[in-house]
């Protein structure tokens, strides 16, 4: 496999594991939570802050032009003065950046599609599920209630959409802003990597 894959995904349609599977399939590593890391390493922020403002909207919009100021740089006085949020964001963009120039790769949310935008070897997917089979997998992996497995699907999926709609220049979820979207509830997990192992091999082919 030639091309990056980056994955967008809803709160508990298993878009993580379905990214894990997909990267084995192929023989190339996932980038999730290893993200955090990486960019924490490269630049100088621990990991806990990183983790803190991960995926998550920031709360200033003073600095609406983000990426212009990160084309200058990490020591401009305007980066000094950023707030922590897109300091982060800049991070993660870097690290993502740096990870894709090394080699196919799958790698699973912060805005990776955007990120990559200039590269011409990435598919950008997007994973959604049925509410139904997205909260049973949410309270069967943190031993949650019913309740509580759909406040924190909604919480989580709000937070991802206005991070992604914030920082990049599409909608978070919406067709038009990947290649392909998939339904993991009509195929499961197994059947959803099959498809998109597909997908790969024939856009490889074109």
């Amino acid at each position: 496999m030639n091309t990056i894959i980056t994955i967008g995904r809803q709160f508990g349609s298993e878009g993580r594991e379905i990214g894990e599977k997909v990267a084995a399939r192929f023989g190339v590593k996932c980038y999730d939570k290893e993200l955090i890391t990486r960019a924490a390493k490269e630049s100088g922020f621990c990991e806990e802050m990183i983790l803190n403002h991960d995926e998550r909207p920031t709360n200033s919009f003073l600095y609406n032009l983000v990426l212009d100021t990160y084309s200058f740089g990490y020591n401009t006085s305007s980066f000094v003065d950023m707030p922590i949020s897109h300091k982060v964001f800049l991070a993660q963009f870097d690290a993502i950046k740096k990870i894709a120039s090394e080699g196919p790769c799958v790698i699973v949310g912060r805005c990776a599609d955007y990120a990559l935008a200039d590269y011409q070897n990435v598919v950008n997917l997007f994973i959604y599920g049925e509410e139904h089979a997205k909260i049973r997998h949410i309270m069967e992996t943190y031993n949650l209630s019913e309740d509580k497995a759909k406040d924190m699907m909604d919480k989580k999926d709000k937070q991802r959409q206005s991070y992604y709609n914030y920082y990049s220049s599409k909608k978070w979820g919406r067709a038009d802003s990947y290649d392909l979207c998939i339904n993991s509830t009509k195929l499961g997990v197994d059947g959803t990597v099959n498809l998109i192992a597909q997908y790969v091999e024939d856009f490889e082919k074109k």
